[in-house]
């Protein structure tokens, strides 16, 4: 791995252990990007968010029908995997009889599921409402079973540069207990889990901003947990949507995409804790190191 990149995520792990930390990013005049802990002169501060934007308003719908006096709502599910969905009916007017305001449902992969039916009271005039719909990935009954992961990379040794309860990405209820491992682009990653491939992002360059998650993989496990796999390298995502993957099987090459302090993968597990994503603890079956600390000065 090239000394700079070593720095970079030396620097970042050491940081992470005191909150109030501010990291400075400058670039040269021969190009080269140069974080540090010191306010150097034309730096700026250096901003790290590992955030997740999943598009799914393009695979998640709410299908509404007008028909004979009548106004139907069904969720249709195109992922393949399941979806939490709620719909929420507000100001209703010239509807028949009584009508629940909140409709929830677990709408199964590439499916479509029926949610409520609004009858004009007063024939010939329309149905009243306010529509809210919401929806997640995932099942909240399932129940995660323990299990080990292998690593979810071929090659190696490398190290871990950023654990769980990091303070500059590792914070938030998606990501709270990912890990970042330092490795050069080009990586083979693999799956770590058996399951089915339920999303993938592969067109985004390193460097030209996009979703803060850049490429990745996302996989549905059979016990309702989702390992996801981020910061690939562009048009390296070799799996598709609904295949299913085994311990190994190749998914990507690793890279740089999207909001990266450097050559890493994100890799998470995540579930639905109710119409919400959540990352949850997870292991390796065998010890990942951590970077030095270069930033203090340890070899």
């Amino acid at each position: 791995m090239p000394l700079r990149t070593l720095l970079i995520c030396g620097l970042f792990l050491a940081s992470s252990h005191a909150a109030a930390a501010t990291i400075y990013k400058y670039t040269d005049a021969n190009g080269v990007t140069t974080y540090t802990d010191r306010p150097t002169r034309n730096a700026q501060v250096f901003v790290f968010r590992d955030q997740m934007v999943e598009h799914l308003e393009q695979q998640v719908h709410l299908d509404v029908q007008k028909h004979n006096g009548a106004t139907t709502f069904a969720a249709r599910n195109e992922l393949f995997a399941p979806v939490e969905v709620q719909l929420r009916l507000d100001g209703l007017g010239n509807v028949r009889g009584s009508q629940p305001k909140v409709i929830h449902r677990i709408v199964p992969a590439r499916a479509t599921v029926a949610l409520a039916t609004l009858t004009a009271q007063q024939p010939g005039q329309p149905v009243r409402y306010a529509q809210k719909f919401r929806y997640a990935l995932g099942d909240p009954s399932a129940t995660p079973r323990a299990y080990r992961y292998p690593l979810p990379w071929l090659g190696g040794p490398f190290r871990l540069t950023q654990g769980p309860n990091g303070k500059y990405s590792h914070f938030g209820p998606k990501g709270r207990y990912a890990m970042d491992i330092a490795m050069p682009e080009g990586t083979p990653i693999v799956a770590a889990r058996a399951g089915t491939v339920v999303k993938v992002e592969n067109n985004q360059m390193a460097g030209q901003g996009g979703e803060p998650s850049g490429n990745f993989v996302r996989v549905l496990h059979d016990d309702g947990t989702m390992g996801v796999y981020l910061h690939l390298m562009h048009g390296s995502v070799s799996v598709r949507e609904g295949q299913h993957v085994n311990i190994g099987t190749a998914l990507a090459r690793s890279g740089n995409t999207g909001n990266s302090s450097g050559p890493h993968l994100h890799f998470v597990i995540q579930r639905n804790v109710g119409l919400a994503l959540e990352s949850i603890p997870y292991d390796f079956n065998q010890p990942v190191g951590t970077l030095p600390n270069f930033a203090l000065g340890n070899q």
